[in-house]
């Protein structure tokens, strides 16, 4: 996980020299559909919640840009164990998106994100100190681009560690969220 990291920040650094021409910035929010996959998560439902946050899209050419964000995203799962039902896991997202323009406005997305756990509320599974601070995940999604800077996208993000942080707890259990957005480019 942290090579993913590593090679993140070397491909963000070397993209200094990109002309500022060529750099778009925006913002974005929408629907997120979260839950929680792996160990014992048969009994347990998905979480409606939303994300929003800023992005960038720096073209690297005319086919393929890379889109790095920082999102707010509300997300967790719903379970019937407690009468809260509810535990909500908020977190700050840093994805880095490979995209690929299939046409001039359509576009496939895939990338690594990192996320780091601001906040948890709910029942008693929400105490903050029950899951690790820190998230690893990959994102595939697709992405449409009007002319006037709207920008429309479906992703899934899925998580690729365990967020449980329980001693003599060997449960594994990863973060798995559809996301809608509607976003604006300036």
């Amino acid at each position: 996980m942290k090579k993913l990291v590593f090679i993140t920040i070397i491909i963000v650094l070397g993209l200094s020299n990109v002309n500022a021409q060529e750099i778009k910035f925006g913002v974005k929010a929408g629907l997120n559909l979260a839950f929680i996959t792996g160990d014992n998560a048969k009994n347990i439902d998905p979480n409606t919640d939303f994300h929003f946050g800023a992005l960038a899209e720096i073209k690297v050419s005319n086919k393929f840009s890379l889109q790095p964000e920082l999102l707010y995203s509300g997300q967790g799962f719903n379970t019937n164990i407690d009468s809260e039902g509810r535990i909500a896991l908020n977190y700050l997202n840093i994805p880095l998106m490979a995209k690929y323009y299939v046409t001039e406005r359509l576009s496939l997305e895939a990338g690594p994100q990192v996320g780091f756990l601001l906040s948890t509320k709910g029942g008693a599974e929400s105490n903050k100190d029950l899951y690790k601070t820190m998230d690893f995940g990959v994102n595939f999604g697709l992405g449409y681009t009007l002319d006037n800077g709207i920008y429309f996208s479906a992703r899934y993000n899925l998580g690729l560690s365990n967020i449980n942080d329980v001693d003599g707890f060997s449960d594994k259990n990863r973060n798995g969220v559809f996301q809608l957005s509607v976003g604006y480019f300036f």
